[in-house]
């Protein structure tokens, strides 16, 4: 794992607050969408698919910046859409900044060279790209030609200027052992992109290709073979250690959807962002209205093939906290990733 230090520290302190005050629900990293449009039509993104009138919305920076402040989170991945489409993206990262959040600005990079000078290097801000493969591959994955050279160039351009970029990166049953190794390489040694995170693709119900997303087994089987000989280990992945065993099928978990909260133009979404099963307008609703008992594979059948991230991540990082071995072991890596 190749968090920065700094923010592990923080992040450990505030789930250790969290402990101290007994809370059984609290959210880990807020997923902020501040617009859905984009331009982009990925065919496994189900976000682009609202209606025009809703396309053409933007968050303003008050609502957005409070939401965040509500939840109490001490991380914010902004997504969209594509936030930098938003005239006031800047000025949402920059009071968040001041307030010591860390701010992944996730796109997909075709914006990036052009706004770049709205931002600033910061230890707590990162441009977190999109890449879902090499060129041929990822092209294909967003349904237009020339956008990972315009993405590698962008993250060339950030890191010379000081800037923390980090990467993240869909799979689909489409991929292979070898894509995975072979891009992650390429981000890990080539680029030198600060931290690289992981997911298998899930069937947003509204996406207009429904065929390529991966089941249980085949995640499994697809990640056991491309972290093998050493690799996830050597790769600076934005994972706990829990996580990546997760993946691999050598421990399962259930989910916490409640710990990645997405708010948007809509709202809090319940449950997750992912799925869409109505919004309220607080954090503290989202959790005491939310049936979360009713979620997760097993419970939910929309659910059964979900290894998602934003549902898993936070239960293994909560067990690495329950456990002085995989507290040592994910402090370890931590260590070992920075130094890297």
């Amino acid at each position: 794992m190749a968090m920065p230090l700094r923010q592990s520290i923080k992040v450990a302190t505030y789930l250790a607050e969290q402990k101290i005050r007994k809370r059984d629900k609290f959210p880990l990293i807020v997923e902020l969408e501040p617009l859905y449009a984009c331009n982009l039509k990925c065919e496994g993104c189900g976000k682009i698919q609202h209606p025009a009138g809703v396309l053409k919305q933007r968050m303003p920076v008050a609502q957005a910046v409070g939401a965040v402040l509500e939840s109490g989170a001490p991380m914010v991945s902004i997504a969209g859409g594509e936030p930098l489409m938003h005239p006031q993206i800047d000025e949402i990262v920059r009071q968040l900044v001041a307030r010591k959040k860390y701010v992944f600005l996730c796109t997909n990079a075709l914006l990036m060279r052009k706004k770049m000078d709205k931002f600033k290097p910061s230890p707590f801000f990162a441009f977190t790209v999109h890449i879902d493969g090499m060129r041929e591959r990822h092209d294909e994955s967003v349904a237009k030609e020339g956008v990972f050279d315009e993405a590698v160039e962008a993250i060339k351009e950030a890191k010379r200027r000081g800037f923390r970029v980090t990467t993240n990166s869909t799979f689909f049953n489409t991929d292979t052992p070898q894509n995975i190794i072979e891009v992650m390489n390429y981000l890990n040694d080539d680029l030198k992109v600060d931290e690289m995170m992981i997911s298998p693709a899930y069937a947003y119900e509204k996406a207009p290709d429904q065929e390529h997303f991966l089941g249980v087994t085949q995640t499994r089987e697809l990640f056991k073979k491309a972290f093998a000989g050493g690799n996830r280990r050597r790769w600076r992945l934005n994972h706990s250690p829990l996580f990546l065993d997760f993946l691999e099928g050598k421990v399962d978990f259930p989910c916490t959807a409640w710990a990645i909260p997405n708010y948007s133009l809509f709202g809090w979404q319940k449950p997750c962002y992912l799925m869409s099963d109505g919004y309220v307008p607080s954090y503290r609703q989202l959790i005491e209205d939310t049936d979360w008992e009713a979620y997760g594979r097993g419970k939910d059948p929309r659910c059964a093939n979900c290894m998602a991230h934003c549902g898993y991540e936070p239960t293994a990082v909560l067990a690495t906290m329950g456990s002085l071995k995989e507290s040592i072991r994910a402090m370890s890596e931590t260590v070992a990733g920075n130094r890297g």
